[in-house]
This record gives structure tokens, C-alpha cells and sequence, in this order.
């Protein structure tokens, strides 16, 4: 009979991976990211393990989005007090800090469970080109 292979703790290989926004769509800029935070593109990936690589994402002010969305797109978020909702759209969030966009995006499709806070650690954004990860990029 053969046996099931199931991957140890101290087996899993962390990758580092680098990409550029410039001119990229947000959510297909996403969409990649969080595949890789996952780990669902190693063979040996298992949902109850935090296998995911790490991303540095650089020039994230020259992201692109399609449509209408810069004045659309609405963020909310709520203080828990009577009349505390809050709303900025994304053209206002992008000026005041726009890694917070691409982080939200991501954020929202990561799995709902236990590991999501720790897998959105191993994202790392970056105004401009220059980031304290290039030993780690083997490059």
C-alpha cells in the first residue's frame, strides 16, 4: 500500500520573489501575490501550513487600475460608535499611502482562517525602486 506524503515544518523551502507595479492592473497584481503568500503553487502545498513565500513588491505609486475606479472605489471602516463609519475612495487612499491599497487587495484574498495574519507578513511594499531585501533576492 502506498503511503502519503506529509510535509514537516522544517522541510519548507522559503522563495523570495520581486515584482514591479509599475503599470500594473491592482488586481491582477493581487491576485499573483497572494497565490505565492499561499504556497499553492509548490507541489507539496498544504492548507493547514503557512508555505508561502515571500514578496517584495517596489514602485507601487505607478500602479494602474482600470475603469472608473480611482473615484469609484470606496474604502469603509467603522469606529463601533454610533455615526463612526468612515469612507475614503482610492484616489485620496493612493496619495496618503499607497501600499495600504495593494495590502488590502491582498488582504481580502487570503483564506480566512488562522495563518492569514502571519502570511500577509511575508508581504513586503515598497515606494521606488530601493528596498532592504536584495540579499535575500540572491540578485
Amino acid at each position: 500500500m502506498n503511503k502519503t506524503y506529509a510535509i514537516k515544518p522544517g522541510d519548507i523551502k522559503v522563495e523570495w520573489h520581486q515584482f514591479d507595479a509599475t503599470n500594473q492592473v491592482l488586481g491582477r497584481l493581487a491576485t499573483r501575490v497572494s497565490t505565492l503568500l499561499i504556497g499553492k503553487h509548490k507541489p507539496s502545498f498544504s492548507s493547514t501550513m503557512n508555505m508561502g513565500d515571500k514578496v517584495v513588491v517596489t514602485n507601487i505609486e505607478k500602479l494602474a487600475f482600470t475603469g472608473n475606479k480611482l473615484l469609484a472605489k470606496k474604502y469603509y471602516s467603522h469606529s463601533g460608535y454610533p455615526g463612526g463609519l468612515k469612507e475614503i475612495d482610492l484616489k485620496t487612499l493612493m496619495k496618503k499611502s499607497p501600499e495600504e491599497v495593494l495590502k488590502k487587495a491582498v488582504w481580502g484574498m487570503l483564506p480566512v482562517n488562522k495563518l492569514r495574519r502571519a502570511r500577509i507578513l511575508n508581504l513586503y511594499i515598497y515606494q521606488g525602486d530601493k528596498h532592504p531585501h536584495e540579499g535575500q533576492l540572491g540578485k
